[in-house]
């Protein structure tokens, strides 16, 4: 009978350690994987993609509720992880950026208020940043592609990574083209359940 005990004990802790390690891997699979942009440029060197660039601040809500809601999701962490180097960029930091030659930094940047809101840093204002959270998409060349300004769900920002990817962007001649792409995309990124 107690040799029935330890193995039905030694049974279940197995498998408990099992399924902790198995959803234990399983989240951790599913973030993005963040760089720095000069880990991104790097990068490129080897395995050209375009960069995708989040642009945050500390104090910004909606900046936490993407970061939270949207770079969560299973699909686009997966079709981000597979198709680009993820960059996140605080718009008010202090890093020191060197892009192709020409280096940017905060030189209004206040320590004593490094959690709260702070002078612009030179690389957002060279990118036109003009709000938080904005998405920024680069060539495999550094080129600007366009910034993205605002919160955009996960249906939303499937609609730019898919359509940034697969170029279709560069057929747009006037407002209306992109208005017609958005009306006819489908999303096919699956929502969590609540």
């Amino acid at each position: 009978m107690e040799s029935n005990n330890y193995n039905i004990n030694f049974l279940i802790k197995t498998s408990l350690s099992f399924l902790v390690f198995f959803y234990s891997s399983l989240a951790t699979s599913q973030t993005i994987n963040w760089m720095s942009l000069e880990e991104a440029l790097n990068s490129q060197k080897n395995n050209p993609k375009k960069i995708l660039m989040d642009v945050y601040t500390v104090w910004c809500g909606p900046c936490k509720l993407m970061e939270k809601k949207t770079f969560t999701n299973p699909d686009l962490v997966d079709y981000v992880n597979s198709h680009y180097y993820a960059v996140k960029f605080n718009g008010e930091g202090n890093e020191i950026i060197d892009f192709y030659g020409n280096t940017f930094s905060n030189p209004n940047y206040d320590i004593n208020r490094k959690n709260n809101r702070n002078s612009t840093h030179q690389f957002a204002q060279f990118l036109g940043v003009k709000g938080y959270p904005t998405t920024i998409f680069l060539s495999e060349s550094g080129d600007l592609i366009t910034p993205v300004v605002g919160y955009l769900n996960v249906h939303q920002f499937e609609l730019y990574i898919k359509m940034i990817k697969k170029g279709d962007y560069q057929v747009f001649s006037k407002p209306e083209d992109f208005e017609n792409y958005r009306k006819y995309f489908k999303p096919k990124f699956r929502l969590k359940s609540k």
